[in-house]
């Protein structure tokens, strides 16, 4: 990879995982789901007069906004302003790359290696000793709401694969449009008083967060991570995937204080570890053997 191009990942990566801090404060401002709307709404306008809709089927596209927009955003968002600590939701989230293997070996015919498959079991793992230490507790539903945010996002995978080869930044900017709306409607269903509060009387607060998520999430950090996916192999650019969680984790210590219980932490590094496995597994496999050999 260019240093430049290297320098884009590390860009994204950081982008995407500041965007947690961005969530964290909005959902005090404006309901969960709204804040969301509010998201995907200014990540479409007013860029769709400027980027060319992509050469893609409409349902296809419509689809990736609703299961990205409405089911892996709206649940994230929904359960951090129901308590889930932002840095635990940045890491479970990533179980998506495991949802997208399984969905893409049922669907497409893609059959994981045994790397992979090792790599999934530790990372559920880490998640169902997570899971155990919020058994007794609330919290337990916003995290069942991150898992299942991630298994939306594991299906959209599925649908921008099914899509093609298409431009993927165009593809992330005009499927915005399919959230909004959805959005909306549930946020004033479950949350109507503030919902039409939040709208009539924007704190400059929850403007700057959803400038940040729509900008600096969605623009900058998905149009540089799905331009690097596009110019350079999957298996080059995902391992700076996991500097997501890791800077979504620092921050929710650093800025918001959460603490993370010693059973929480050994959970998170089985997360991690998973995570790492998948990606740099075979490389190490094959330096080993070459060592022996």
């Amino acid at each position: 990879m260019k240093p430049r191009d290297t320098l884009s990942a590390l860009v994204a990566a950081l982008a995407l995982g500041l965007a947690f801090i961005g969530i964290k404060i909005g959902v005090r401002e404006a309901p969960p789901l709204l804040l969301t709307a509010l998201r995907f709404t200014f990540a479409a306008v007013p860029a769709i007069f400027f980027v060319a809709a992509p050469p893609a089927p409409v349902r296809l596209v419509a689809l990736y906004g609703l299961l990205i927009g409405v089911g892996q955003f709206g649940l994230l968002f929904f359960a951090i302003g129901r308590g889930m600590p932002v840095g635990l939701a940045a890491l479970v989230v990533q179980l998506q790359a495991f949802v997208t293997i399984a969905l893409a070996w049922v669907l497409l015919g893609e059959r994981p290696s045994g790397v992979q498959i090792a790599a999934a079991s530790l990372a559920l793992a880490g998640i169902l000793v997570i899971g155990s230490a919020r058994l007794g507790g609330a919290s337990l539903w916003p995290f069942l709401l991150v898992i299942a945010a991630a298994i939306c996002w594991g299906c959209g995978n599925i649908v921008g694969k099914l899509a093609g080869r298409v431009d993927m930044f165009a593809f992330t900017i005009w499927s915005s449009l399919a959230a909004p709306l959805p959005l909306l409607a549930l946020s004033i269903s479950l949350d109507g008083t503030r919902t039409f509060e939040a709208l009539s009387h924007p704190s400059w607060t929850l403007a700057l967060c959803v400038a940040g998520l729509a900008y600096g999430g969605t623009i900058l950090g998905f149009g540089l991570w799905s331009r690097l996916l596009a110019h350079y192999p999957a298996a080059e650019v995902a391992p700076f995937a996991l500097l997501i969680p890791v800077v979504g984790m620092t921050c929710g210590w650093l800025i918001f204080a959460e603490p993370l219980r010693p059973i929480e932490f050994a959970g998170a590094l089985l997360v991690i570890a998973g995570l790492s496995f998948n990606v740099f597994g075979k490389r190490l496999l094959a330096y080993r053997f070459r060592l022996i050999g």
